[in-house]
């Protein structure tokens, strides 16, 4: 456990110190290579990290409980995903030096580089059950626990939040409406789901707990200790409680004033728990019953896991094929339009056919169980004949495919080996292609007249003893979106 939480410790300290080089400027010579995507990665970190400052401004201005806790979500997100990308640069990074290393290697063995394709995969229909004592739900007995939870889920460098959610004993599932799609997943994909609480009953306005503290410890010590410790946590414009840092006297003061979320359970999903279905997934709970974001879980989660591989919605091959005409005496050859995609060949007659979505002439199947080999040369063209065999009813049918070049043929073969060894990977993902509901857009935020940068006019508002924004309950969510947003778009 000391190995661990020691391992822990120097992991935060790395990423601490890889921010403060992004900060200065250094972390662009000094880490980041010269590739299009290292380049990416640091806009992403540089973004996050303005969109966190904004955070923690709007969280230290918030007077309202709803504002605050929705501030408090988007500080959590900003932090998960500046984290997640320094780990995403940290395996690029060891990903380029082993690929350095392999070329080097004079010793080194013919390797197999292909690589399957990416794909689709959305989460939907997000239930999480909830067991309350029998004296609490049916009898409404007891004080009224509520709290505020929402679910960070990544997979890769991508990381999505949830609607945040006020959950107390009326609730039997927890709810989220939200699909989400991650666009860029790969078979191996791991995709994790964690979900925040925080109990929304505590008093979040800015530095009350440390005023808090104060008072009992004055009442304590005497009127005349007790006013000089008063005077010293009092928390001043430029004071450590303030401004994040810690308190003269060292004591457990948050380096943000506010809610605070805590991860409450989580699990990993991976490709064999996908089905084109509703399903239970097990959750590892984190915290018990003497914590304040405590909910009582079943310890299930259940969702609609769907995948599409790029295979099954994207155009993999397309081009000129002859087709051999099966029946007959004679052998004749209908010239048509291919287009390899999903499950199957589709021959058209014309190339606008395809761009007209008019139906294709035939198609031929290709699945896990079709066979596909290369003929003898025929000795009239010299180029060999593509066979592609399939099972109907216990009788094997084969399509003989031919193209005009030696070339053209080699650049099939190599479509279909790999059409086959994407659906080997995705595996039952491939089977039929399953259906993902895009998300609706969010409403977009009220136009409000531009009178500078929203951040900038919030900024000063930004003391413990400030009334804070007054913004309407049903609209937190979207006025913290534009203020962020806002903020991101000035800082440039």
């Amino acid at each position: 456990m000391f190995c661990r939480n020691q391992t822990a410790r120097a992991t935060v300290a790395r990423g601490s110190a890889l921010e403060m080089e992004i900060r200065r400027g250094k972390f662009r010579k000094s880490v980041f290579l010269d590739t299009s995507q290292d380049s990416d990665i640091q806009k992403k970190i540089d973004h996050e990290i303005r969109m966190r400052d904004g955070a923690c401004k709007l969280l230290a201005a918030c007077s309202q409980k709803d504002q605050a806790l929705e501030a408090a979500k988007s500080l959590q997100t900003c932090s998960t995903r500046i984290m997640a990308y320094m780990s995403e640069l940290q395996r690029m990074k060891e990903a380029q030096v082993m690929q350095k290393v392999t070329r080097r290697s004079s010793d080194a063995g013919p390797m197999d580089d292909r690589l399957p394709c990416k794909g689709k995969v959305a989460i939907s229909d997000l239930r999480i059950p909830l067991m309350w004592k029998d004296t609490e739900y049916f009898k409404n007995k007891g004080e009224l626990h509520r709290c505020a939870v929402f679910c960070l889920l990544q997979l890769g460098g991508e990381i999505f939040d949830t609607d945040m959610v006020i959950v107390d004993r009326t609730l039997t599932d927890i709810c989220f409406d939200n699909t989400i799609v991650f666009s860029e997943a790969s078979p191996g994909f791991e995709l994790r789901v964690e979900l925040y609480s925080c109990c929304s009953e505590d008093d979040y306005s800015a530095g009350s707990t440390p005023r808090k503290l104060a008072s009992k410890l004055s009442s304590s010590l005497g009127r005349s200790a007790g006013k000089k410790l008063r005077a010293a946590m009092e928390p001043g414009p430029c004071s450590p409680v303030s401004n994040g840092g810690a308190s003269p006297l060292l004591l457990p003061v948050p380096s943000v004033p506010g809610p605070k979320y805590h991860l409450l359970a989580h699990t990993t999903l991976s490709l064999s728990h996908i089905q084109d279905s509703f399903r239970t997934h097990d959750l590892t709970i984190s915290g018990n019953e003497e914590c304040s974001y405590w909910l009582p879980l079943y310890g299930s989660m259940c969702c609609r896991l769907a995948a599409q591989p790029h295979c099954m919605t994207q155009q993999m091959m397309s081009g000129c094929l002859k087709v051999k005409q099966l029946g007959g005496d004679t052998q004749s050859w209908a010239e048509v339009y291919a287009v390899l995609k999903g499950t199957s060949l589709f021959c058209y007659h014309r190339q606008e056919d395809v761009e007209a979505n008019i139906e294709p002439a035939f198609t031929i199947a290709i699945n896990k169980e079709t066979r596909i080999r290369a003929s003898e040369k025929d000795p009239q063209s010299k180029v060999q004949n593509i066979c592609v065999s399939n099972q109907y009813g216990g009788e094997e049918v084969t399509h003989t495919l031919t193209t005009d070049s030696r070339e053209d043929t080699h650049r099939w073969m190599e479509a279909f080996w790999q059409h086959f060894y994407d659906m080997s990977q995705w595996k039952q993902c491939c089977d039929d292609l399953m259906k993902i509901e895009l998300p609706s857009p969010r409403k977009p935020a009220p136009v409000t007249p531009k009178q500078g940068s929203l951040y900038h006019e919030m900024a000063p508002l930004a003391t413990p003893s400030c009334e804070g924004l007054l913004l309407q309950d049903n609209a937190v969510s979207a006025e913290i979106r534009a203020l962020l947003s806002s903020y991101y778009n000035d800082s440039y």
